[in-house]
C-alpha cells in the first residue's frame, strides 16, 4: 500500500468510521448510565439542576477547590492537559480545513505557534502523569500497565502532529501516523477510563446534587 493510498484512506473512510464510533459509543455510555440510574430511584428524586450546575462549574475552574489549591502544581499540570487534549485540537487549522472540506463549517483558529506550544505542554504533562504514577506510592500501588498504555495512547497523536508540522525527516509518514493514531484515541475515549470525559457531567452533577440538595454542603 503506497503512503498516498493510506493516507486517503486514514482520511477518508477511516476517519469517518472512527467519528462514527466515538459517537456511538458515546451514546452507548450515556444510556447506560441513564439505564442504571433508573433502577435506583433515590438517584432522580435527589437530582436537583442548581446544585449540579454549581458543582460542575466549580470543578471545571482552576483552584475553585480546597483539594485544588492543596495541590497546586497537580492542579495547573491536569488543567493544561486537559485543555490541550480537549479544546486545542478543535483549534487547529489542519483539523479545521478537513472539516470545511467534510461538511463546509469553518471558525477562528489558534495561531500555529500556540498549538505547538500547547502540544509540547500536553506532552510534559504525560510524563509528569507518568512520573508521578512511578514515584509516588500510593499512586504506584493503584498503578497497572493499561494507566501507562493510555498514556502512550494519548502521547502518540501529538508527538506524531508535532512531527509533521516541524518537517522533519518521514513527516509525510508521521502525518499518516497522525491520523491514525487520533482516530484510535477517539474510538478509545467511551470505552476506555478516558470516557470520564463524558461521566463526569453526570457523575458530578449528581454529587452536586447530593452535596448540596441532600447535605447542604460543599462538594469542595
Amino acid at each position: 500500500m503506497t503512503l498516498q493510498t493510506l493516507y486517503a484512506l486514514a482520511a477518508g473512510p477511516l476517519a469517518l468510521l472512527a467519528i462514527s464510533a466515538f459517537v456511538l459509543g458515546c451514546v452507548y455510555r450515556i444510556v447506560t448510565a441513564f439505564r442504571q440510574t433508573a433502577s435506583d430511584r433515590m438517584v432522580l428524586y435527589y437530582f436537583h439542576p442548581r446544585y449540579a450546575l454549581r458543582s460542575i462549574l466549580r470543578w471545571l475552574t482552576p483552584y475553585a477547590t480546597v483539594n485544588m489549591r492543596r495541590h497546586p502544581v497537580m492542579t495547573a499540570v491536569t488543567f493544561v492537559f486537559h485543555f490541550g487534549m480537549v479544546l486545542m485540537p478543535f483549534f487547529i487549522f489542519g483539523h479545521m480545513i478537513l472539516v470545511y472540506e467534510a461538511f463546509g463549517l469553518s471558525w477562528p483558529t489558534l495561531p500555529d505557534v500556540l498549538v505547538e506550544a500547547l502540544a509540547w505542554a500536553v506532552l510534559l504533562a504525560l510524563c509528569f502523569f507518568a512520573g508521578r504514577r512511578i514515584l509516588l506510592p500510593e499512586v504506584r500501588y493503584l498503578t497497572t500497565l493499561s494507566d501507562f498504555l493510555i498514556l502512550l495512547l494519548i502521547a502518540l497523536p501529538f508527538l506524531t502532529g508535532i512531527w509533521a508540522y516541524r518537517g522533519w525527516w518521514g513527516a509525510e509518514w508521521a502525518t499518516v501516523f497522525h491520523i491514525l493514531s487520533g482516530e484510535v484515541l477517539l474510538v478509545a475515549i467511551p470505552f476506555t477510563r478516558l470516557g470520564h470525559m463524558v461521566s463526569f457531567f453526570m457523575t458530578r452533577g449528581y454529587m452536586g446534587s447530593e452535596f448540596g440538595g441532600i447535605r447542604h454542603a460543599r462538594d469542595w
